[in-house]
Parts: C-alpha cells; structure tokens; sequence
C-alpha cells in the first residue's frame, strides 16, 4: 500500500507542477484562451497558449518535471507525435462554447475531444 500512495502522491506533484507550468504560460500569453498539454512516453510535456482562432498565442515549452533539461529524445526529435501518450487543452474560464472548442481541438490537435 505504501507504494500505491507514493506513486499516487508523486501523481498529484506532476499534476500541481504542470498547472504552475499552465499559470505561467497564460500569464505571458494575453490572448491565451487555454493552453494545449501534450504528453509525450517519455514524460517530457510540450505546452503552448492558444488563441479564439486556434493559432499560437505563446512560444511552445518543452520540459520534463523535476528535471534541468528534457531528455535526449526530445533533444533530438522535438518531441515527435509519433511519442504522444495523451493531449489536451486546458481552457481559461470562461470556457469557449463547444463548438469553438471542437473548431480549436481540430485545427490545433487534429481530432475533437471525446
């Protein structure tokens, strides 16, 4: 059980880590309507502001938590989509409507959310 509750709490140490990672981006990024989170299996994350319009509205941020630099892969490929476990955009309240966050989910991801 110790395990179980060590793996979770290091659970809830990433996920507090990646909303600071979140908070600052939007910070820096007025036009931000949410932030696009993307995973990669090697536990490296990509990240960037997007705007209404589903274009760009920060730099992209590759980082790895708790570590000074992301890994070699990363270093090497930029964190190839052949590499994403999971991807999803945080949004700013208030939210979009549901339709633009399926135009947005689209332009910037691809495919609409389930």
């Amino acid at each position: 059980m110790a395990k179980q509750t060590k793996k979770k709490r290091k659970q809830l140490i990433a996920e507090k880590r990646e909303l600071a990672m979140i908070e600052g981006i939007l910070e820096g990024s007025p036009d931000g309507i949410g932030v696009v989170v993307v995973r990669l299996e090697c536990g490296c994350r990509k990240m960037a502001a997007v705007a209404i319009d589903g274009e760009p509205a920060s730099k992209v941020i590759i980082y790895r938590d708790g570590a000074e630099s992301v890994c070699e892969k990363c270093k090497d490929d930029g964190g190839a989509f052949m590499r994403v476990t999971e991807s999803f955009i945080h949004w700013v309240d208030p939210e979009p409507s549901e339709d633009e966050k399926n135009i947005i989910y689209s332009k910037v991801l691809g495919s609409t959310p389930h």
